[in-house]
């Protein structure tokens, strides 16, 4: 059961407002049912999406959350992230509007405290749709506490014992923390707690240049901070095609974010003094606060895994192509058993992993495709194949690129900087693989991995009309690129010949 909510809700703070939706104080769980249909540990995206589907289905459900429904996404992770990257970029959209459009000179540090108070208001709004309330209105039995496998086919939640036919383990991931001597000490940052922040730092160092590290290093030093961002690999973004990197990088750079490449990273000392070595050079950052974005590990621990015959590695659950594991009971889904660790795949392993499981169906994994986005300024978005991966699989690749300085409306919006790249499989206009990096380009992806997904070529892309003028377009330059590669000099020439006898 739910207390009442409070009478004045205006007088809640966001964060008890988010709190009474994801972990409603005095919340008593329910009285487990003698059989559940389908048992699902883990109320973040992967859990919720379980669940939902399989009472919607009219199966019988229980989902286990120990912390607070929603997950990382919704409390730690995309939703407080992209509230804070919006202020940032609305902050250096005003100090631009001078030079770019004649707009009036916007000048002071801006307010700190109203940025994170906007997003704090936005996560407990958006909270609703991840309640515990919503979900037993559902039909879903909400357990809140730890769950252990005592068995097969049971669980045990604080003393409780569930019994289930099928399970779904989305217990997600957790921020990694490098063995660098003296971090843990450090009194260091990570997803989990940044966003507790009531200042901007003055500096800010940040380990790790992936998606995490490059966008709060660079909202940061639009929100005024000194950062630094310190990388062992030679470029940031170290998984994407490096030209694409490489603009992402010049960006952070002309905004003052002072990247450090190829960083061998030795100790944390004197509180937030990060000690590194480039080359023969001994080198240090220093910091007043220290943000640790190097990557996830999976959340394993504790659950009593081998007591379920469940198998796991240091990257997390071992699943089959259908997210069975070896258990045949139970299966994994999103971040605790896949290398695609994103809101939206752990969403659409749910689907897949829901039908497997209660229907006997022997849906695939591997078809899904997934394009990833991060969320800088310019945006960079990926879906399929690089060249590399395609030629491992055994595809020889065309590639088109499409800078964006020939996009009308790039140019209008005063940001030509990026490109549209297509890989196509040689000879045909079956696209393999894209890379985008543009303002919105994780709006663009999706019309590729429509594509991708589909099997839909080039060439029927080219064929859509699209509005003018918008970024989308740049597919129709792709094509018509394509379309004039296959031009040889032969059928040129016959052309030619061709238009010659109406003159």
């Amino acid at each position: 059961m739910i207390d009442k909510p409070h009478s004045d809700e205006a007088s809640r703070t966001p964060e008890s407002r988010l709190l009474s939706n994801v972990r409603p104080p005095g919340y008593e769980n329910p009285i487990p049912r003698e059989r559940y249909d389908l048992v699902v540990i883990g109320a973040g995206a992967g859990g919720l999406v379980s669940s939902a589907i399989a009472a919607g289905l009219g199966a019988r459900v229980a989902l286990v959350e120990r912390h607070r429904l929603g997950g990382d996404c919704l409390n730690t992770g995309c939703v407080p992230s992209k509230g804070l990257i919006a202020a940032a970029r609305s902050w250096q959209a005003a100090r631009g509007s001078s030079a770019l459009f004649g707009g009036p000179a916007a000048e002071g540090p801006g307010d700190f405290q109203a940025a994170m108070g906007r997003m704090r208001r936005l996560r407990a709004a958006i909270s609703p749709a991840d309640s515990v309330e919503r979900f037993i209105g559902l039909g879903v039995d909400v357990f809140l506490g730890t769950a252990r496998f005592a068995g097969l086919s049971r669980v045990e939640v604080d003393g409780a014992s569930l019994d289930f036919r099928r399970a779904v383990i989305a217990t997600g991931s957790r921020p990694a923390l490098p063995a660098i001597e003296g971090l843990a000490e450090s009194g260091c940052l990570d997803n989990t707690t940044l966003f507790d922040l009531e200042e901007a730092p003055a500096r800010l160092v940040v380990i790790g240049a992936g998606p995490i590290g490059c966008e709060m290093a660079q909202c940061f030093s639009r929100f005024g901070s000194e950062v630094t961002l310190l990388e062992s690999a030679g470029e940031v973004l170290p998984r994407e095609d490096p030209e694409a990197a490489a603009l992402v990088r010049a960006a952070l750079e002309e905004e003052g974010v002072r990247c450090v490449l190829g960083a061998e990273l030795l100790e944390v000392a004197e509180g937030r003094r990060v000690h590194y070595r480039r080359g023969e050079a001994a080198e240090v950052a220093a910091g007043d606060e220290l943000l640790v974005a190097a990557g996830r590990v999976p959340n394993i621990e504790d659950l009593g895994l081998s007591s379920a015959g469940v198998g796991a590695d240091d990257s997390g659950i071992i699943v089959d192509g259908q997210l069975r594991t070896e258990n045949p009971r139970i299966y994994a889904v999103g971040d605790v058993c896949s290398k695609e660790k994103f809101t939206h795949a752990a969403d659409a392993q749910a689907r897949i992993a829901v039908q497997n499981a209660l229907f006997f169906r022997r849906l695939e994994v591997r078809r899904l495709v997934v394009p990833r986005c991060t969320y800088t300024a310019p945006e960079l978005a990926h879906v399929g194949y690089s060249p590399e991966d395609a030629r491992s699989a055994g595809f020889e690749v065309d590639t088109l690129t499409v800078p964006m300085a020939e996009n009308d409306r790039a140019v209008l919006d005063g940001e030509e900087t990026g490109f549209l790249r297509l890989h196509l499989r040689r000879g045909s206009d079956r696209i393999l693989g894209a890379t985008v990096v543009s303002s919105h380009a994780g709006e663009l992806i999706s019309e590729i991995s429509l594509a991708i997904t589909h099997k839909l070529g080039l060439r029927k892309l080219g064929g859509v009309i699209r509005p003018y003028p918008t970024r989308s377009e740049a597919l129709s330059r792709a094509c018509g690129q394509w379309q004039r590669g296959r031009l040889g000099p032969g059928l040129r020439k016959i052309l030619g010949t061709f238009f010659a006898i109406f003159r």
